[in-house]
C-alpha cells in the first residue's frame, strides 16, 4: 500500500514548524534560542518528540520508537487523523455505532462526513452492511473501538482483519481499554497491515486521565506525518514525566488493575441480584453496560444521591454505563440502587 496516496496533498506539501529543540537535542548547553524565561522550574519547552517516554513504550510494547506518536490525549490522535487523511467537505470516515462520541465530534469539526453503521444485536460488526462502503474512493478512515465504548466488548478479530484486507484506506483500532481485556493488542499485527493504526491511552488503566497522554502505534511513515502536523510542543513536560513515572512502577499498575477487575466481577454479581436490572452485558473494559427498567429515572435518582453514572438511554434503550470504582464507591452504588428499588 502506498501511504502517500492517502495523505491530503496540502499535508504532503506542508513544511512543518521547526522548533528550537529540533535544531539541538542535547542537555548540558546554554539555551538562548527559544525566547524562554531563564528563571523557573518549568521555564524550558518540553521535548517535542517525547524521546524518553517513547523509549520506555518501545521496550514495553516491542515496537520501534519511530512507530510511536504521543498525543495530547487520544483526542489529538483522532483529530490529527482527520487532518492528515481527509479533505474537508470531500472525504468520508466510517465507524460502527454505538461507539465513542469523539469520532463524531472530530468529524464535525473537520467537516468530514462520518458514516455510522449499526453494530449487530451482540455489538459486533456487520460485514454484509459494511462491504458496500469499503470501495468508496472518498472513504479514508475507519474507526473501530475495541473494547468498544459504551458496550464494553472486544470486536471479533476476523471482522477487523477482513476490513484491513479489503479497505484501501487506514483503520484505527482504538484500544483505550485493552489493558483490562484478556485479548491481545492489535500492535502485534502492525507488520502485517501497513494501513493499521492502534490508539491507546494513559487515561484508563494507567490512572492518568488528568495528564492527557494518548499514544498512537503505526508504521513509521504514518508516524512521520503525525509529527509533521502536530503542534511543536503538544505534550507538556509535566505530563511526559507523569507517564514515565507510571511506566517506572509497573507493579502498582498491575495491582490497581487486579483490584479493578476483581471489583468488576463483584459488581456484576451484585447487579444481577437487583430486580431493576434487566441485563448485565459482558465487559472487557473497566466499566459495565447495564439494562435497567427505567434508565432516565434511575440516573436522576442516583444523581440526587451524588452517585454519578452515565445514562446511555439515547444510544441503547434503557441502559446505563457504570465505571468500576473503589470498593467503597462500588458498595455505595449497590446500596443506592437497592434503596431505589425499595422506593420505586
Amino acid at each position: 500500500m502506498n501511504i502517500d496516496k492517502l495523505i491530503r496533498k496540502n499535508i504532503l506539501a506542508l513544511k512543518p514548524y521547526s522548533s528550537a529543540r529540533d535544531e539541538f537535542d542535547g542537555d548540558n548547553a546554554t539555551f538562548l534560542d527559544a525566547n524562554e524565561n531563564p528563571f523557573g522550574e518549568l521555564n524550558r519547552y518540553p521535548d517535542p518528540y517525547q524521546k524518553t517516554l517513547k523509549e520506555k513504550l518501545s521496550k514495553l510494547k516491542g515496537v520501534d520508537s519511530n512507530q510511536i506518536f504521543i498525543g495530547n490525549g487520544s483526542d489529538e490522535v483522532i483529530d490529527l487523523a482527520f487532518r492528515i487523511f481527509c479533505n474537508p467537505g470531500v472525504d468520508k470516515a466510517l465507524t460502527f455505532s454505538p461507539t465513542y462520541g469523539m469520532y463524531d465530534v472530530s468529524a464535525g469539526i473537520n467537516d468530514v462526513e462520518l458514516i455510522k453503521i449499526p453494530l449487530t444485536t451482540d455489538f459486533q460488526i456487520d460485514l454484509s452492511k459494511t462491504k458496500q462502503y469499503l470501495k468508496n474512493e472518498n472513504l479514508k478512515l475507519i474507526f473501530i473501538c475495541s473494547p468498544n465504548n459504551p458496550t464494553g466488548n472486544i470486536i471479533e478479530e476476523d471482522s477487523i482483519k477482513n476490513i484491513l484486507q479489503t479497505f484501501n484506506g487506514v483503520v484505527i483500532v482504538d484500544e483505550a481499554y485493552i489493558d483490562f481485556s484478556a485479548s491481545e493488542s492489535w500492535i502485534k499485527m502492525l507488520t502485517e497491515f501497513p494501513n493499521l493504526m492502534i490508539s491507546q491511552t494513559f487515561s484508563k488503566a494507567w490512572g492518568l486521565a488528568a495528564a492527557r497522554v494518548g499514544v498512537l502505534y503505526a508504521n513509521s511513515e504514518i508516524i512521520s506525518y503525525y509529527n509533521k502536523v502536530k503542534p511543536p510542543y503538544n505534550v507538556s513536560e509535566l505530563n511526559q514525566k507523569a507517564a514515565v513515572a507510571a511506566l517506572n512502577n509497573i507493579a502498582l499498575f498491575e495491582e490497581n488493575k487486579r483490584i479493578i477487575l476483581s471489583e468488576k466481577e463483584t459488581l456484576i454479581t451484585s447487579l444481577k441480584t437487583l430486580s431493576l436490572v434487566k441485563k448485565v452485558y459482558p465487559s472487557d473494559a473497566n466499566f459495565i453496560l447495564v439494562e435497567v427498567d427505567d434508565a432516565n429515572l434511575i440516573y436522576e435518582e442516583l444523581v440526587s444521591k451524588k452517585v454519578i453514572v452515565r445514562n446511555r438511554n439515547q444510544v441503547i434503550d434503557n441502559c446505563i454505563r457504570i465505571s468500576v470504582g473503589t470498593p467503597t464507591e462500588n458498595t455505595l452504588l449497590i446500596s443506592s440502587l437497592r434503596n431505589l428499588f425499595n422506593t420505586h
